[in-house]
């Protein structure tokens, strides 16, 4: 039994793909209902800090650009306008519901700093005491790992989040539905794998590319994810955020998407 429903904090990352069109300009209609079912969430009692991917895509598509920029610099510029842009939206939407949101920016050498990590932590209790929503992103225009290497970091960094955080859950939303034994964009009779034990190599294995021209993840780095998480025992998903409205089957404890079982020996 997944026993979802029982998860109280919850890191919930949204990926590029859920966030915007194929143009990389807001997918308005996916990401109210996204913002309506969160704020729902929020208000029975769960505990929200969100990852969040777009800044990139969202700032290309304010720029009218048809793809992610190659050049660096480009891409660090195209950053700080998405990020701007980013939270105005999200500001916004959620204020409609009344809940309120802040906005924290990482790179590596915060989550590598002890004092620095204590400082996160402190700040991430206080807001979700208030009753805030906390919002992360990687600061693009000072961390360029992920702008340069295309590694899709936002997924690995949410469930850097999700440890330092004390989460009890990590909820991750893409374009897929759910881990496949093969690649269901070759193999029509790829079949999805509902609970993930233990990741082997066979698991690994049936990993797969990035599928957006507009984000970095692919499905190696969602299972990447899930090997942090696992190791800091929290418990991970990977489903569709194509319809919010899946997340309330999955607070219901229906079988959605894939769920990583935490390694039991280092469940909190």
């Amino acid at each position: 039994m997944r026993n979802i429903s029982d998860k109280k904090r919850i890191v919930i990352k949204l990926g590029t793909s859920t966030l915007a069109h194929k143009t990389g300009k807001l997918n308005i209609r996916r990401m109210t209902n996204l913002v309506r079912v969160i704020s729902d969430l929020h208000n029975s009692g769960k505990e929200i800090i969100m990852v969040s991917s777009g800044s990139v895509g969202l700032g290309a598509g304010k720029l009218g650009l048809n793809e992610r920029p190659k050049e660096t610099k480009l891409k660090q510029a195209v950053a700080a306008i998405g990020q701007c842009e980013l939270m105005h939206v999200y500001d916004d939407m959620f204020s409609k519901y009344s809940v309120t949101v802040a906005q924290i920016l990482l790179t590596k050498t915060i989550i590598n700093n002890p004092s620095h990590c204590m400082n996160f932590k402190n700040t991430i209790e206080t807001l979700v005491g208030m009753g805030v929503i906390p919002i992360v992103n990687e600061n693009d225009t000072i961390a360029i790992d992920e702008l340069e290497l295309e590694i899709g970091e936002n997924d690995s960094l949410s469930a850097l989040v999700a440890d330092l955080s004390g989460a009890d859950l990590l909820l991750i939303l893409s374009d897929i539905d759910a881990l496949y034994d093969k690649d269901p964009r070759t193999d029509p009779n790829a079949k999805p794998i509902s609970v993930v034990e233990k990741i082997t190599p066979e698991i690994e294995m049936a990993a797969g590319g990035a599928g957006s021209n507009l984000g970095t993840g692919g499905m190696s780095t969602k299972i990447n994810a899930a090997k942090i998480a696992a190791n800091a025992g929290i418990d991970m998903v990977i489903m569709n955020g194509r319809d919010p409205e899946k997340l309330y089957d999955l607070f219901e404890d229906k079988d959605i998407g894939t769920i990583f079982m935490a390694n039991k020996s280092n469940t909190q």
